[in-house]
């Protein structure tokens, strides 16, 4: 009778076990463990490829191919079937091996007696490290049982590969031979401020001591005790009075469902079914996870790969005892995280108090760590690529969250240069504060509106602190990404008027849901585009999925029960879409008037003009309308017809051209002329010299960042409108690329503060 999978793998497993635990080199192990894999396995062929430096892998051991070729044969990662499994990750199972068009024949080996082949990779810590391989001389077809044998003893053999026995570790990891000298790396900003400290690796990786299991009920009880041990500690976290709001307990919310995912887990059970301990099971189906989503490009696919890594961390802490490679409790005074990717949880197992920053190699600004990070205000810079490979522990280290960068071993005049604007940061942040309660009115008494960008309930704590006139664009996408699901109309409901509960009178613009292009939410498969900024996005794909908008406009309606409510739609690109979303807006009104639900005292509604097209429909535009706001980023980036996300010409134009301030003093123009207020929100608000510019083309309302308040407001205090107005008419007739420096000398001879 022949034998099951699970019970074969558990009796090879015993078997290697033995082997792995008795005497000799590490050569002879691997020699052994060959040889028990081909006959426990009944393969003529059994092989293990160790990789070296420069991605070549080696023949270290075989059972089967000619002796001789042992250290000899050796293939490049992409190179042959054994170089294929390696470059993709994935096992490979061929009837005829050498009819596939990836074989590379080495004659020294002998291998063209052998027909059918079976490899898989070994991997370790998300690395393909090498490739265990076995042949047979029939047409062979291997079943999936044999494969996921041969995938369990392959992460048993990792153990011995990665020991450093066999390969030096550094040829593992490769480092780069300068890898003490000073190093700047690039990245994306994922929270600004800036942080100097010195590197702390989250390094949160088990050492496995035990792999394989005697009984696989105890394993399977011991799984169970540890995810309600992490279960417990969740509840815990919730209880804390800074998790009671904010969009980091939504956060927290999605990762405990994942805590039950049946599919994760049923593959941990099947692995503990078929010989491995449960910390084994954990770390193999997090391995095969990790390899065969590393080039996963799907922003939902690769968070809920985040936050499955962060849990099966936690899971191998409490099955090995607490036991940690990096422990957490001797963080230094001054901590600068540096970490392939984390999860949400992270951050909460170290001190806030004395972490200054955080560098990810991976990371997006949706990520759930990111917005957790926002929560506990550290600065933070994302897609910092290969900084692991450079970084040692203690390294001193600066995060530049403003500017993405990340120094490494910076120079003394580099880490003085950002102790000093540390400290001014802090005297301006001191003189700001003095500003809060005077109003943002020029030098000849023009009164300047000052209104704060906001897209995270966190966010509204800095309403008040800095002083701003109210909330001139709420972001509403920024919640609906942070969620695992669609959020209910209750939950939108109970989300706004939280937010306007801590307005506490002062204005908030909320703009409808504006997602597509590069804002992706995890729950809708959005189509390929060759051309996103262009495509589906914003108030096409609401309009066209009416029911998202219908639910959002019915929830802000029930928030703004007998206050005041402003409502904004992005990206109209024609009036007729403004038309359209105003009678969904419309019927929604008339459905809650006639349940007898209490209404908003007053309804303001208003666009995004963002589309140039937009402005050419003025005259239609402007009747049906209680205000406009240009959103420089988008309209800079259609205007002048540039890719904002492609380097090579993000910083081509400026929108301190000609070009775009005519454009800017048209609307403006048109607007004050109908009587309808119009702001500016974007970057180009938030800087002073843009700022002076936009005041200058009539422009009164300015919607900026929170940090960005302070420095305009001080910009407006200390300007005089009529003699920059005047300059800037001389200017437009310009055929100049851009008004920068002329606008800047004009501020610092007419004692402007910048």
């Amino acid at each position: 009778m022949q034998a099951t999978a699970p019970s074969v793998s558990r009796r090879l497993l015993a078997r290697l076990r033995d082997v792995m635990a008795g005497g000799g080199t590490a050569e002879e192990r691997l020699d052994k463990v060959t040889t028990l894999i081909a006959a426990d396995m009944v393969a003529e062929v059994c092989s293990c490829y160790v990789m070296r430096a420069g991605e070549v892998l080696e023949l270290f051991a075989t059972e089967g191919l000619k002796q001789a070729a042992v250290h000899k044969t050796r293939l490049r990662v992409g190179e042959g079937l054994v170089g294929d499994i390696a470059a993709h990750a994935r096992p490979l199972a061929l009837a005829d091996a050498q009819a596939h068009p990836m074989f590379a024949y080495r004659p020294e080996t002998g291998e063209e007696l052998f027909h059918s082949l079976m490899g898989v990779p070994i991997i370790r810590a998300g690395r393909v490290i090498g490739v265990l391989v076995v042949q047979n001389r029939t047409m062979r077809h291997y079943t999936d049982e044999e494969i996921e044998t041969l995938e369990t003893v392959a992460m048993v053999l990792a153990e011995l590969v990665a020991s450093g026995e066999l390969v030096k570790r550094d040829e593992l990891v490769p480092v780069d031979g300068n890898a003490l000298l000073p190093l700047r790396f690039e990245g994306i900003k994922l929270n600004a401020g800036v942080g100097i400290g010195i590197a702390v690796l989250h390094q949160p990786r088990i050492v496995i001591r035990r792999l394989v299991a005697e009984d696989p009920e105890i394993e399977l009880e011991r799984l169970k005790a540890a995810l309600a041990h992490i279960k417990n500690a969740l509840d815990e976290l919730f209880s804390r009075p800074e998790m009671r709001d904010g969009e980091h307990r939504d956060v927290l919310e999605t990762y405990r469902m994942f805590t039950e995912d049946k599919g994760w887990l049923g593959k941990i059970g099947e692995a503990i079914r078929s010989g491995l301990t449960a910390e084994g099971a954990v770390q193999k189906v997090h391995d095969d996870m990790r390899a065969r989503m590393s080039q996963v490009t799907d922003p939902y696919l690769r968070e809920r790969l985040h936050d499955f890594e962060d849990l099966a961390n936690r899971l191998l802490q409490q099955l090995s005892g607490g036991e940690e490679a990096n422990p957490k409790g001797e963080l230094p005074q001054d901590a600068i995280l540096i970490a392939r990717t984390m999860g949400p949880m992270d951050l909460f197992d170290y001190d806030p108090k004395r972490l200054r920053g955080l560098v990810l190699e991976e990371g997006s600004p949706t990520m759930h760590v990111a917005i957790v990070a926002r929560a506990l205000d550290i600065p933070v810079v994302g897609r910092v690529k290969e900084v692991l490979d450079k970084v040692e522990p203690l390294d001193p280290v600066i995060v530049d969250g403003d500017n993405a960068q990340v120094f490494l071993r910076p120079s003394d005049d580099i880490r003085d240069i950002f102790s000093d604007a540390i400290i001014q940061r802090r005297q301006r942040a001191a003189h700001y504060a003095r500003l809060k309660d005077l109003p943002a009115v020029t030098r000849d008494g023009i009164q300047v509106q000052l209104m704060m960008n906001a897209g995270l309930l966190l966010d509204m704590q800095h309403l008040h602190d800095s002083g701003a006139d109210g909330i001139g664009l709420y972001r509403t996408e920024l919640p609906f990404m942070a969620r695992s699901s669609l959020p209910d109309v209750t939950a939108q409901t109970i989300l706004y008027r939280k937010i306007l509960d801590q307005a506490a009178g002062k204005p908030v613009v909320f703009r409808s849901l504006d997602v597509g292009g590069d804002k992706v939410l995890p729950y809708w498969n959005p189509h390929e585009e060759d051309n996103p900024a262009l495509g589906w996005r914003s108030i096409r794909i609401t309009l066209d999925r009416p029911a998202v908008l219908r639910h959002q406009l019915r929830a802000l309606i029930r928030s703004a029960s007998g206050r005041e409510l402003r409502i904004m739609f992005p990206m109209i690109a024609e009036v007729a879409e403004l038309v359209q979303a105003r009678q969904i807006l419309d019927l929604e009104v008339e459905r809650e008037r006639a349940a007898g639900r209490m209404l908003p005292e007053r309804i303001k509604v208003g666009t995004m003009l963002e589309v140039p097209a937009l402005a050419f429909q003025m005259e239609a535009l402007l009747p049906l309308v209680d205000f406009i706001s240009i959103g420089s980023n988008d309209m800079t980036q259609f205007l002048f017809a540039v890719d904002r996300g492609n380097p090579r010409i993000a910083d081509r134009y400026d929108a301190l051209s000609p070009g775009m301030l005519t454009f800017i003093r048209y609307v403006a123009t048109k607007c004050e002329a109908a009587g309808v207020p119009l702001s500016v929100c974007g970057e180009m608000a938030g800087r002073p010299l843009e700022a002076m510019a936009l005041i200058a083309c009539g422009v009164r309302i300015l919607s900026v960042a929170s940090p960005s308040i302070g420095p305009v407001k001080t910009m407006i205090r200390t300007l005089r409108v009529a003699p920059v107005k005047a300059y800037l008419d001389g200017l437009l007739k310009l055929p100049d690329r851009s008004l920068r420096d002329k606008l800047k000398h004009f501020a610092i001879d007419h004692g402007v503060a910048l």
